[in-house]
């Protein structure tokens, strides 16, 4: 195989190879605290992380290649995983939490207190989507009081986000936030000509961009560009598996999906309707209101709507 002159090639950084290198990796850690700014947008930003994984070479030669998630923890002591999954898997929300159950286990020794545990952040960039009955880019996940929809200030230890990389729609005229401008980058880093072409003027002006930019030039040795189209190869591979069980999948169960797929559109149509109704009769809608109506049956929502006219208050409707 013949590798080209490593300045005429950018690596695609959604790759999960190439993104434990640029995010994991130890001279790189101010483009992991900028992502994870991006995206969590809390009160305090981090100012530093202690990579737990660091990327290491060594790790690939003993066949370690699964292992590309970025364990990480900041000065206030929460943990962060930090994955980017392109192929399609149907479980996966159930495996990051696997992980993060696994990060919080981490977090205790022999005799510790539970007081000890702190907060566990799990971040997921998706090159698929995971929740197709949302619209939004960025979902985030947290444990709440089912009868309230809040979190009564416990089990705050847990928070899941999901980045769906095919959901983002926004040219580069319409990047306004940091979250924005990364996955632009994810999503077009590849096909960007920089530096012989300048970048378009709404990454110009984010300094970690133009670095992560600069390093995708250059991120691999020789060898490690090897190791780096052998992966690319097998996501490719697993791609065209995944196209050739859903085709036959879908082959057997069309009906089956069409009839689902209805179904789904018929409870959200419901929720909008009942939702514009109480909004009429009672004025605006608590948060709590919101979330039992977006997580109610068909049948729950086809029954408010029959009894709104016999109710004096939202509250008393719902129960």
């Amino acid at each position: 195989m013949t590798i080209q002159d490593e300045s005429t090639i950018t690596i695609n950084p959604c790759i999960d190879f190439a993104f434990k290198k640029l995010f994991g990796s130890e001279e790189n850690k101010d483009l992991l605290i900028s992502l994870i700014n991006a995206i969590l947008q809390l009160p305090v930003p981090i100012a530093d992380v202690t990579i737990k994984n660091p990327y290491n070479i060594s790790d690939y030669y003993q066949d370690k290649l699964s292992i590309l998630d970025i364990k990480a923890q900041d000065q206030n002591g929460q943990w962060f995983n930090v994955e980017m999954q392109m192929a399609s898997d149907l479980a996966y929300d159930k495996r990051a939490l696997y992980y993060w159950c696994a990060i919080l286990n981490e977090q205790l020794q022999q005799g510790d207190l539970y007081q000890k545990l702190t907060k566990t952040f799990s971040i997921s960039i998706l090159g698929f989507n995971l929740i197709p009955t949302s619209t939004q880019v960025h979902n985030r996940y947290c444990i709440l009081n089912m009868d309230t929809c809040k979190d009564d200030n416990k089990h705050k230890l847990l928070e899941l986000h999901y980045i769906e990389l095919e959901k983002f729609k926004k040219g580069y005229s319409e990047l306004s936030t940091a979250l924005d401008r990364w996955l632009s980058f994810f999503i077009h880093a590849k096909e960007l000509k920089y530096p012989a072409l300048p970048l378009p003027v709404t990454l110009q002006s984010d300094h970690d961009i133009i670095r992560a930019m600069d390093i995708t030039r250059r991120l691999f040795s020789r060898e490690e560009r090897l190791m780096y189209e052998q992966r690319l190869r097998f996501i490719r591979d697993e791609f065209s598996r995944m196209e050739a069980a859903l085709a036959e999948s879908a082959a057997k169960g069309r009906e089956i999906g069409l009839t689902e797929g209805r179904k789904i559109g018929k409870t959200e149509g419901q929720a909008t309707l009942l939702k514009r109704q109480l909004t009429k009769k009672f004025g605006p809608l608590s948060p709590a209101s919101i979330c039992k109506l977006d997580t109610a049956t068909l049948e729950q929502l086809e029954t408010w709507s029959e009894a709104i006219l016999d109710c004096d208050s939202i509250e008393q409707l719902l129960r």
